[in-house]
C-alpha cells in the first residue's frame, strides 16, 4: 500500500493551523509529523485536523515550547517517547502503523549561536542529545522504521548556501555533522532525501531574518526523512515542498516528502 509522509517544522500548530489544513488539504500526505508544536496535546487543534480525514494523532508537548505531533489518515498507535539528555522536552514521539512498521518523530535540539558547549550550554545539551539518540538505536537497532523531523542539521556541503561560511555556525559544523553521522551509522539509517536527490543545492529552512528570502536563497537542509535498509527500497518520490515558505505567515521551515510502498 502506497503511504505519502511528511514532516514540518511547523514552528506553533496553533498560531499556523491554517497552514496545515492547507498542506492536509492541497497535498493530502497519509501521514504528517510535526515538530516544534508548541503547546500541550490538549491545545491542538486537533478537531479541525480530524474534519479533513486526519483523525489519528500521538503527540508530546508543553505549553510555549518544543513538542511533536504524528497526524495520520491510517490507524496508528502510540509508540513511546524519548527524553534523551533528560532535558525534560517533549522533542520524541513515536507511532506504530498497523504494517508494524514505526515512525520516529524528532526535533532535535538547535544549540543555540556559539558552536562551543564550554561556553554555551545549549550546543552541549545538542551534542548530547544526539550522543544519546546514538546510543539508543545502537542498542536497539532499528528495523521497519522511519525516523523523521527537524534534526537541526545540514550535514552535506550542498545542504546549505555556502560550505565554507557555515562551518564555524551551528547547524553545519564539524562536531554536529559527526554527531548526526553516528547517529545515522548506529541505526543503519539510509537518509531518503539524499538517495533520491543527491545532487545539486536542496534546502528546507531559511531564516526570517532575510528579507526577500526566496531572492536571497541563503538556506539549509535541516529537515529530514531516513529509513531502515529493510524498508528503504520501498520508498522514494522525495521532495521539499518550497513553495510553502512562501505562504501567508509561515513557518520558516519548508515541509519534506517521501512516498513508501508498505
Amino acid at each position: 500500500m502506497p503511504v505519502t509522509l511528511a514532516t514540518w517544522n511547523i514552528n506553533s500548530v496553533r498560531l499556523r493551523a491554517p497552514l496545515v489544513e492547507r498542506l492536509l488539504t492541497e497535498e493530502a500526505p497519509d501521514i504528517l509529523c510535526l515538530q516544534e508544536t508548541k503547546c500541550p496535546v490538549d491545545k491542538i487543534p486537533a478537531e479541525r485536523f480530524a474534519a479533513l480525514g486526519y483523525t489519528h494523532m500521538v503527540a508530546r508537548g508543553m505549553k510555549g515550547y518544543n513538542g511533536v505531533a504524528i497526524l495520520s489518515r491510517l490507524p496508528i498507535e502510540d509508540a513511546g517517547g524519548q527524553d534523551f539528555a533528560a532535558l525534560n522536552h517533549p522533542r520524541h514521539v513515536a507511532a506504530r502503523l498497523e504494517s508494524g512498521v514505526v515512525i520516529h518523530n524528532f526535533y532535535v535540539p538547535a544549540g543555540g549561536d556559539v558552536p562551543d558547549r564550554d561556553k554555551n550550554v545549549k550546543f552541549g545539551q545538542k551534542l548530547d542529545y544526539l550522543a544519546e539518540m546514538r546510543d539508543w538505536f545502537h542498542g536497539a537497532r532499528p528495523e521497519k522504521a522511519i525516523l523523521v523531523g527537524d534534526l537541526n542539521i545540514a550535514p552535506l556541503e550542498d545542504d546549505v548556501w555556502s560550505h565554507k561560511q557555515l562551518l564555524k555556525v551551528v547547524s553545519h559544523t564539524p562536531v554536529e555533522v559527526a554527531a548526526l553521522g553516528a547517529v545515522q551509522d548506529a541505526g543503519g539509517w539510509v537518509d531518503l532525501t539524499r538517495r533520491d536527490i543527491p545532487d545539486g543545492k536542496l534546502y528546507s529552512w531559511w531564516s526570517y531574518r532575510a528579507k526577500d528570502w526566496d531572492a536571497a536563497d541563503k538556506g539549509r537542509r535541516l529537515d529530514h526523512i531516513w529509513a531502515t535498509p529493510d524498508i528503504a527500497s520501498a520508498g522514494g518520490d522525495s521532495r521539499v515542498l518550497r513553495a510553502a515558505r512562501g505562504w501567508e505567515q509561515p513557518s520558516d521551515h519548508a515541509p519534506v516528502f517521501a512516498r513508501f510502498d508498505l
